[in-house]
């Protein structure tokens, strides 16, 4: 086992890790979690995580004039399905509501600029939004970026400013809307605290492990299986070399 843990560190240090399968989310989840921000408040773009690649992407220019007032991104090892669709439907009463199916969406607030995206960072969740998009659960977690000289201070959703919230909230409630539409596509139906919010990431959690196991086990059995492949071919190469000599 020591060998595989030896591999998988030398592979980090040569190939770039995928930001949400291959960045922990974290050793002291959910007090504090690990984040990759896709998008800050200064973008004309809406940039987001190809799943595939693990590069960040254009999805689409910004069509209107909203701009979302905080870093923006997900939590790395995380996954809405059952588990978080389960929460929200039993908190609005439905049994029609499923998950999104992509990491956990979380906003950072920090007092500091941070001009571009593609980076990762440490927050402390405080609370968050029960959004559901088209019948999907899309919760949002509010946290703090770890050592925030301003916000620092602020340990659960109460502490921060009713405009800050409403801010938020009308980016989350707006920014897929087209106008003129008479129906909103998002709404949120709670907001909640830092405990709801831990039970959200941990939800969140549960759907990942459920969905795409343990990666670093698949991983080593998959790299074990290649070795032993090579192996045979070797071997396999060396019994026809050796067998040439001899007929010769």
């Amino acid at each position: 086992m020591e060998s595989i843990a030896e591999f998988w560190r030398l592979a980090g240090l040569r190939y770039k890790s995928h930001p949400w399968h291959g960045v922990e989310i974290g050793e002291n989840v959910p007090d504090m979690v690990n984040v990759y921000i896709e998008v800050v408040p200064t973008d004309t773009m809406k940039y987001e995580l190809d799943k595939e690649t693990g590069y960040l992407k254009i999805d689409r220019p910004n069509k209107f004039s909203s701009f979302i007032p905080a870093l923006y991104g997900f939590i790395p090892q995380t996954y809405c399905g059952h588990f978080v669709a389960q929460l929200c439907n039993m908190k609005n009463n439905r049994k029609d509501i499923i998950g999104d199916s992509d990491p956990l969406d979380i906003c950072v607030l920090t007092e500091r600029n941070i001009m571009h995206g593609d980076i990762l960072l440490k927050a402390v969740p405080i609370g968050g939004f029960r959004m559901i998009d088209g019948g999907e659960a899309d919760d949002k977690i509010i946290a703090i970026l770890k050592g925030d000289e301003v916000y620092g201070h602020w340990n659960d959703i109460d502490d921060i400013p009713d405009s800050l919230i409403h801010r938020l909230k009308h980016y989350f409630l707006t920014y897929k809307d087209m106008p003129g539409l008479h129906t909103p596509r998002c709404v949120i139906t709670h907001t909640y605290g830092r405990e709801e919010a831990h039970d959200v990431i941990n939800r969140s959690r549960k759907d990942y492990l459920k969905k795409f196991g343990k990666l670093e086990n698949k991983l080593s059995v998959a790299a074990i299986e290649a070795f032993v492949f090579a192996e045979e071919m070797l071997s396999k190469k060396k019994n026809l070399t050796t067998n040439r000599k001899d007929y010769i």
